[in-house]
């Protein structure tokens, strides 16, 4: 097992649980390691792996590893297999899967097709990059439940067989770069939620996304397609106002539970897949009307003298930076900045000219931030280098006039200053805190 973060420790304790002998190893000191320990996992810290190699038939990795580590290299030159915790999670859970996986909205999608299950009194279990890992859900799983999990560019690249009852794939904007190399490659990868689909699964997908069209989404799933318009190939589509399923209404965007355009093409794909998957019209609508959205996507987490603060920790690329500046009308004081990831930000000069009165630049990414939004000063738009995110907070808020909004909305991974985009959108969350 390699790397031992959240999901990793998770999967070393179902190939324990298995009966399988397993050796962990990390570069690092994860916390919780010690409890591996006390299971019988041989944990192996500092060290790339490479000296334990001889005798092991399976490597598993994680997915925060690149396929470039050392120790996965020596794997694949001598023939061993290597398998991610997604590939092994799904072979030993032996229930129905949905499968989401696109840039942005994964984990909205997610958890809001967790809901329309419950809203149905359908059993469901839930996993995914945040919360639950999959491999934990192995032997505790109601075997009626559905299982609704993300699926990560980073999952699905060591995937082999898995091959989910239904895959959704949402979009596609360059992100992760740094780790696939070109949007190319990270398309491939993505691509693999289709795979090794059959003819009775159900394989859907954006019919509006630019990355997708006419590309061979693979596999031998039934093709169902979501898009806005009357797009004759779409059983689900967005025309004058309202979500149609199979050409009949069924539900208004202005009654969906959450706001926003992306909003609406995320409420799209749950409705698809859940109706696809044999989820009654009627739940899926209440399901659709009553869901209150995710922590750190677009969370309204204080209004203060009339300015809200709206915690979207979680837009770790600039296509979902952007997505959420145009959740909002206006006079938008947004905080980016981070880690890099390798992805330009002059895609983010548009949005910012039309939504944002300021934006307030931290971390690694503070000077290339600052170059790609250099222009929108032109148009009145201020742009404030800062110091940390702390800083930021304080110079928007006191910037903000009532009816104006404090957006933490990164464009960039939290790895600079934090160890998760959680961390990051609790501490903001924090610090508006003091504010009041």
């Amino acid at each position: 097992m390699v790397g031992l973060a959240r999901s990793g420790q998770a999967v070393a304790r179902l190939l324990v649980e298995l009966g399988g002998t397993v050796v962990a190893v990390d570069l690092g000191h994860p916390e919780g390691t010690a409890g591996l320990s006390g299971l019988g996992v041989e944990v192996v810290l500092d060290a790339d792996g490479v000296a334990l190699l001889e005798g092991v038939r399976t490597v598993v990795k994680s997915p925060g590893v690149p396929r470039e580590a050392a120790v996965i290299s020596a794997a694949l030159e001598r023939g061993i297999e290597v398998v991610g915790e997604l590939e092994v999670a799904w072979r030993a859970i032996p229930n129905r899967f949905v499968a989401v996986t696109g840039t942005n909205g994964k984990t909205t999608v997610v958890e809001w097709l967790g809901h329309v299950y419950r809203t149905a009194g359908e059993p469901v279990a839930v996993a995914g990059n945040v919360g639950t890992p999959l491999s934990a859900l192995a032997g505790e799983v109601d075997p009626r439940a559905t299982v609704v999990c993300e699926a990560s560019s980073f999952q699905l690249e060591d995937s082999a067989a898995f091959a989910p009852e239904c895959a959704v794939f949402l979009n596609l904007a360059p992100d992760h770069l740094d780790r696939h190399g070109t949007l190319e490659d990270y398309l491939a990868a993505k691509l693999r939620i289709f795979a090794n689909q059959g003819n009775d699964d159900v394989a859907v997908y954006n019919a509006d996304d630019v990355a997708l069209a006419d590309v061979d989404l693979g596999g031998c799933g039934r093709r169902v397609a979501f898009c806005r318009g009357a797009g004759p190939d779409c059983e689900v589509a967005l025309a004058e106002g309202t979500i149609f399923y199979d050409g009949e209404p069924l539900i208004p965007v202005g009654e969906l539970g959450l706001l926003g355009e992306h909003n609406a093409a995320n409420a799209m794909a749950v409705a698809v897949a859940a109706l696809a998957m044999g989820i009654d019209r009627d739940a899926v609508r209440e399901g659709l009307r009553s869901f209150a959205g995710v922590p750190h996507r677009l969370e309204l987490v204080a209004e203060i003298d009339g300015v809200r603060f709206v915690d979207d920790s979680k837009a770790t690329n600039v296509a979902s930076a952007a997505v959420a500046l145009r959740a909002f009308e206006g006079g938008v004081h947004a905080i980016f900045g981070g880690s890099e990831k390798g992805e330009p930000y002059e895609p983010l000069l548009d949005p910012v000219r039309e939504r944002c009165a300021a934006c307030y630049l931290t971390g690694a990414s503070a000077e290339r931030l600052a170059e790609a939004l250099a222009p929108a000063i032109a148009a009145g738009v201020a742009i404030h280098r800062c110091a940390d995110l702390e800083v930021a907070v304080g110079a928007a808020a006191a910037a903000a006039a009532a009816g104006e909004v404090v957006l933490l909305s990164p464009a960039c991974a939290s790895f600079d200053a934090f160890e998760s985009f959680e961390a990051r959108g609790e501490r903001f969350r924090e610090i508006v805190g003091e504010l009041s």
